[in-house]
């Protein structure tokens, strides 16, 4: 066994809980990109007003898979059903423990025959590249992970550049860009768009009720690439989005990104935990919140309390399939949005200015989040009924949100409470202050929360097993 490996931390820590809730890893940083273009209220407001150009160029890791074993590796890795697809379409793809617990999530893109590139947090493109390299399958792999959040100073570089243009007035971006009507790309297909005489692929995708396309290509024309579309997007009010707020997005649309991957635990995955190094994210993620279990599988989430269920196909063979089968009987708990009282928020921010007065832990804008994988207890008549685990605050909305999961007989409307701040003062964290915590009454709301995005996604795959009415 590798001594530097996750196993033998695990070994060595006792209790994967208290070494995930008292990591020193730091703040999560969005790398590279700044952190305000103007000023993120405004950059918020492009997004659902004008058009806004997100740069994802940074963030996320890469994994390009390439081989006559390609798609089976993938297919075997997912819960998706792989039955119609095809070269220039992509997809969500839902890797899962063998337990049939969620390890991270991520876009699939079917290049072209036997060449895949998948886009995603590093759980997700570990899990396969494990598979890759200990499954036998005939592939080549080339990985590009995300840039390091403190550069200090060094060049950063990746093979692609990665864009999106969302917005309502994105088409008229597009078509300017294209020099015409953009080709009519179906809902997370590929295409190519013309952009100063260049082929760029395209994904369709969307935000908040509009349609828009992601872009990628060689990272070394990344930076003319941008500007050209910032040029032509000037008249339609296009807004370049900074790091701050980018993540905020995901609060009115209905994505939970960093629930804690399910690796922990299991002889199953030992083999795995023996393959990941120490020093990885699973590693030296951290856990944050005010649930706190001594189980680190009540921590786990399946794919259907994520709102993936109908993602789950059982028409081919894929890792977790069996516990799957026997859990889709089961009930299980739904994704929702929690919408955070005003008075209560009011407070947390009161208690910065009120010397020798209560110290609530501080609520960060526009993302409150101080862990990689947060866990908020939500209760009702003090039973603990669900989990908050990605929040901030919204200026479109002008409310705190955040997205989380509840227990079954939970229903939009109802008010519960959620305990904002950790326990015994706060864990050791770097990012924990001293401080006490806090009851926030919280009302259950749809997801995805805004309307446009509620009613205009397609196929309303982001409140898929939601509790939306």
């Amino acid at each position: 066994m590798n001594r530097s490996s996750v196993e033998s931390l695990m070994q060595t820590a006792g209790n994967p809980v208290s070494l995930l809730r008292n990591s020193a890893i730091g703040a999560y940083v969005y790398p590279v990109v700044p952190s305000e273009f103007t000023n993120w209220r405004d950059e918020q407001r492009a997004w659902r007003e004008t058009a806004v150009l997100f740069d994802q160029s940074h963030h996320m890791a890469e994994l390009t898979v390439k081989g006559p074993d390609a798609f089976k590796l993938l297919s075997h890795c997912t819960i998706n059903s792989f039955a119609g697809f095809v070269p220039h379409k992509a997809k969500q793809m839902v890797p899962c423990s063998y337990d049939g617990y969620v390890i991270g999530d991520g876009i699939l893109f079917y290049l072209d025959k036997d060449e895949f590139l998948f886009v995603g947090r590093a759980p997700s493109v570990n899990w396969i590249q494990f598979h890759a390299e200990t499954g036998g399958f005939k592939v080549d792999l080339i990985r590009d992970d995300r840039s390091p959040s403190h550069p200090r100073g060094k060049a950063v570089t990746r093979r692609h550049y990665r864009f999106q243009i969302q917005g309502p007035n994105a088409a008229k971006v597009l078509d300017k860009l294209n020099g015409g009507p953009v080709p009519d790309v179906k809902f997370f297909n590929i295409d190519a768009i013309n952009i100063k005489g260049r082929r760029v692929r395209a994904l369709r995708h969307g935000m908040a009720g509009a349609p828009g396309l992601e872009i990628w290509g060689p990272y070394a024309e990344g930076d003319e690439i941008r500007d050209t579309i910032l040029e032509a997007g000037g008249e339609f009010g296009i807004v370049p989005v900074g790091s701050r707020a980018y993540a905020s997005n995901t609060l009115e649309s209905g994505w939970i990104p960093s629930p804690l991957p399910a690796i922990y635990t299991g002889e199953k995955m030992k083999k795995y935990r023996e393959w990941l190094p120490a020093t990885g994210y699973e590693g030296t993620g951290s856990i944050g919140g005010s649930f706190v279990s001594d189980r680190i599988e009540d921590y786990y989430l399946t794919p259907y309390e994520l709102g993936y269920g109908p993602f789950v196909k059982f028409d081919h063979d894929f890792i977790g399939r069996e516990a799957l089968e026997r859990k889709v009987r089961q009930p299980h708990r739904k994704k929702v949005t929690f919408e955070w009282d005003g008075e209560d928020v009011s407070r947390i921010f009161a208690s910065l200015f009120v010397p020798g007065g209560n110290r609530y832990k501080f609520f960060d804008l526009p993302i409150a989040n101080y862990a990689s994988s947060s866990y908020d207890k939500v209760m009702k008549g003090g039973k603990t009924v669900g989990f908050s685990m990605f929040g901030g605050y919204s200026y479109n909305e002008r409310t705190a949100l955040s997205l989380g999961v509840v227990d079954p007989d939970i229903n939009v409307g109802d008010v519960l409470t959620l305990v904002w701040g950790e326990e015994s003062g706060g864990t050791r964290k770097t990012t924990v202050e001293r401080h006490e915590q806090l009851e926030v009454r919280v009302k259950v709301a749809p997801v995805p929360y805004a309307r446009a995005a509620r009613e205009g996604y397609h196929d309303g795959w982001r409140n898929i097993g939601s509790s939306s009415t």
